[in-house]
């Protein structure tokens, strides 16, 4: 099993609070998790609040202060749908991330969310108890689900 929770441990580079800023629509993001918040909002100002705050954590309490203005639901397949575009993204635009991604082999892949027990903490990660692994762990199938594609266009280019 690989497992990430901060950003400066062993597999930190998996989390969205990871340095490895993105480009999206000509716009320059610190962090897959600031594209991810603001991706929540419809009004450009509350985006662009999310996009010029310095941290990631910083990011992500800007969303939180707006949540009335959520344009979409959280953990909704809408929801999903951005956060997969953004690890996309943050591969693409940082090719070592693959390499590292496939090295991670068959292990299942699970962002460890500590000792916090929030239902959206517990939709993205799960969270280890005295009677074993518990949550959906959504970031860990995300990954897992770029890793398999990453596999077959290896493969394809080798034949």
């Amino acid at each position: 099993m690989i497992t990430y929770n901060k950003v400066n441990e062993e597999n930190g580079w998996l989390s969205n609070m990871s340095a490895h800023s993105i480009n999206y629509e000509n716009k320059i993001w610190r962090t897959a998790e600031a594209l991810f918040q603001a991706m929540r909002f419809n009004d450009e100002t509350i985006k662009e609040i999310i996009r010029n705050e310095k941290s990631p954590m910083g990011a992500k309490m800007k969303s939180k202060k707006h949540k009335n203005s959520y344009a979409i639901e959280l953990r909704s397949a809408e929801d999903i749908e951005n956060m997969k575009l953004c690890v996309k993204l943050k591969l693409e635009q940082h090719p070592d991330l693959k390499r590292r991604l496939l090295a991670t082999g068959d292990n299942e892949i699970v962002e460890d969310i500590g000792k916090r027990n929030a239902p959206n903490h517990l939709f993205w990660g799960k969270r280890n108890t005295n009677n074993g692994w518990i949550g959906t762990n959504t970031m860990g199938k995300i990954w897992m689900e770029f890793r398999e594609q990453l596999k077959i266009e290896n493969l394809t280019e080798m034949n």
